[in-house]
């Protein structure tokens, strides 16, 4: 349209003088001598073009101006093409059932975490934290004598107690122990009075049973971790008793003064709730048993002879994690030198600082590949080793828990990888470690019976970004289920990658690692990378996947497909769904999810002002998930039917069975033997008769 009205036509007297003239398409040929050689569709190789159609070049700037308006127009239009094609797949893709939540939790703050143990939900917000019932979403306490807000809570089931670790944002962590209807601050673990020696906890792990806490710390330009035992033999003595316990009114307010900032006394609590604040009793403090620092770089050796190497590594304590060698340092200087001269050009420039190394650490129970020293007793399901790796460090170190803070501290043992590990995970019932390291390959363990079940690789240009480890699960008639009893030698766990895209892994002592694609890298639709994955133990092969367009959908990894969705209520969103706020119960069929209201965040002047909530989805409420979760367990006497099944059970357990299937057997065929000399004889005695008559 623009070209037509800026070209100028013509002199009209000389455009009424032209004819009609025809030209052929394309480059002009040297037509063939001979008249059969001719093209029969030669007519349709010319165009017709009218002289009154011609028109000027444009001259400079409505030339630009005119490839400027017709690159709009196809770009807009290869818009308009693009979301017809999206829209017609929606409506072809088959759409999921969307389940929405059952109760709601309203909030006077933002949640910026949360945790669930036993009947309880604890939830870190501004200045505190607070408890609500799990099942009818009652609030029953609320602790808010902080300056600043939680930032992270943990809660640790220790049977009729529960321990409560909230980090606030200048990264102090503090105990809380929870019994029956009363709350008791146990210490505030790295507060300093001098602020200049304050340290930063970074992350924070407490064994399961709560016997220990691992605590990750940064001040000083340091990072180290901290390792506690904490005495809750003797918490449960001094809550039950608390007269002995008992401070005097001067302790009272020194260690409110010093712990809870901001804080009241115990007297002006609202009396209401069925939670009590006791800040009369003071509990026994935990005790450091141990000070971690990161592996130091490996330097030239001090040893004069091999000797002094060898006497270093004694009782084969740190042997692998590389620092006792035999290497001088004119050998390192040389092999330095070599590499900068080969790869000058890639190392010349400005280097970025190196960041500081951080740690990911686990509580690991006895096994066969830490086993309990000499002497000690051994306590079922009580932590005796820490497991530690550094970021850009290929080996995974083992140290003892059974020590004080005086003894020294070497690592009991080392796994060295072939490449750096970047992330690792230990199963919830801590006999499985999965270590993957920055070449993509996996390393598969089995810590519980010392052996390890493989090793597999990540597709090419795929690294790991998160490990989810699953309840093993067995397909029985086409529905997920768990083999009743225990499984040995078996584990699955589902993989994230940096890329969004999702794998399953599975390992066992008796057949090959194998690793399956469940969700491909997002090309066409950026919105549906994955960016957060949690397993639900209530539903077998199941997991939650999130989106960053704020989807939540279940999985069944057996299947590779969506079971349903879950949706917050209309008014309410996702507000960082790359991040989402959410946690899963490991003992109760339901989740929690964090919903804001999106069109309120900006216009709220204060944060209180803001509505939030928390959603509870429970999934035995739901049609196609109640079977799912009430009938997920399958005896053993069915799994045995299928030799597939059989392979699940442990050695020990598949032998017996098989001898009792041994002996039916044999049972049953002497009673088929004896009724078939029964039936002889009988044959002889008519036979015998017969003869008589005749």
């Amino acid at each position: 349209m623009l070209s037509s009205v800026m070209a100028s036509p013509k002199g009209s007297r000389s455009q009424k003088m032209k004819l009609p003239i025809f030209t052929r398409k394309g480059t002009l040929e040297v037509p063939s001598p001979t008249e059969k050689d001719w093209s029969k569709d030669d007519e349709d190789d010319w165009v017709f073009k009218d002289p009154d159609q011609e028109r000027d070049s444009l001259p400079q700037p409505y030339r630009m101006i005119n490839k400027m308006v017709n690159s709009l127009f196809d770009r807009s239009w290869e818009i308009i093409e693009a979301r017809d094609t999206s829209s017609k797949a929606e409506l072809h893709r088959i759409q999921p059932t969307i389940y929405h939540p059952l109760r709601e939790i309203k909030l006077s703050t933002t949640p910026n975490c949360m945790d669930v143990s036993q009947d309880y939900v604890f939830i870190g917000g501004s200045k505190g934290f607070s408890i609500y019932n799990l099942h009818n979403a009652k609030q029953l306490y609320v602790w808010e004598k902080l300056k600043v807000d939680v930032i992270s809570i943990l809660a640790t089931d220790l049977g009729s107690e529960i321990l409560i670790a909230p980090v606030d944002e200048t990264g102090i962590v503090r105990l809380f122990y929870f019994y029956k209807d009363g709350l008791y601050l146990i210490k505030a673990i790295n507060e300093s009075e001098d602020a200049s020696k304050q340290t930063t906890c970074i992350k924070m792990e407490i064994s399961k049973g709560g016997n220990f806490a691992a605590l990750l710390l940064q001040g000083a330009g340091d990072i180290w971790l901290d390792v506690y035992k904490l005495p809750k033999e003797s918490w449960i003595k001094e809550v039950q008793y608390p007269q002995l316990a008992v401070n005097t009114k001067k302790k009272v307010r020194q260690q409110l003064q010093l712990n809870t900032p901001d804080s009241v006394p115990a007297d002006s609590l609202d009396m209401d709730m069925n939670i009590s604040f006791r800040g009369d009793v003071k509990l026994s403090l935990p005790v450091q048993i141990m000070k971690i620092k990161p592996p130091k770089p490996i330097t030239g050796t001090t040893f004069k002879s091999p000797l002094e190497a060898f006497a270093k590594i004694a009782g084969c304590r740190g042997l692998g994690s590389g620092q006792n060698h035999y290497i001088k340092a004119s050998q390192w200087e040389k092999r330095e030198a070599i590499l900068k001269a080969t790869y000058k050009k890639y190392l010349d420039g400005e280097w970025e600082p190196e960041p500081v190394s951080m740690a990911t650490f686990y509580f690991l129970l006895p096994s066969r590949v830490i086993p309990v020293p000499a002497g000690v007793k051994r306590s079922p399901g009580l932590a005796c080793a820490l497991g530690v790796h550094w970021t850009d460090h290929h080996n995974f170190f083992f140290y003892s828990l059974n020590r004080t803070l005086k003894d020294k501290v070497d690592p009991e043992g080392v796994w060295p990888c072939a490449a750096p590990i970047v992330v690792s995970q230990l199963s919830p019932c801590s006999s499985y470690l999965v270590l993957a390291c920055e070449d993509g390959v996996l390393s598969l363990w089995d810590l519980a019976q010392g052996l390890t079940l493989g090793v597999v690789a990540l597709p090419e240009n795929c690294f790991c970004q998160s490990i989810h480890f699953l309840k093993y699960f067995l397909v029985h008639k086409g529905q997920n289920v768990y083999p009743e009893g225990s499984v040995k030698c078996h584990m699955k766990c589902v993989v994230l990658c940096t890329d969004a895209s999702l794998h399953l892994v599975t390992a066992s002592a008796i057949q090959n690692s194998t690793i399956s694609l469940l969700v491909e890298r997002p090309v066409k639709y950026l919105d549906e990378a994955i960016c957060a994955v949690a397993p639900v133990q209530a539903l077998p092969g199941m997991v939650l996947t999130f989106s960053r367009d704020g989807s939540v959908l279940l999985m069944d990894v057996a299947k590779s497909q969506i079971v349903c969705s879950f949706a917050l209520p209309r008014s309410y969103s996702l507000a960082a769904p790359w991040n989402p706020v959410f946690v899963v119960s490991l003992y109760h069929p339901c989740f929690l999810l964090r919903g804001d209201h999106p069109d309120e965040i900006g216009s709220a002047s204060k944060a209180e002002d803001i509505p939030n909530s928390i959603f509870y989805f429970n999934f035995e409420d739901y049609p196609l998930l109640e079977n799912l979760s009430r009938n997920c367990t399958i005896p053993q006497a069915s799994i045995l039917d299928h030799p597939t099944f059989a392979r699940a059970l442990p050695l020990e357990e598949r032998c017996e069975k098989f001898f009792q299937k041994s002996i039916q057997n044999l049972a049953k065929y002497k009673v088929k033997e004896e009724e078939h000399w029964t039936r002889l004889r009988r044959y002889s005695l008519l036979l015998q008769k017969e003869d008589l008559k005749k």
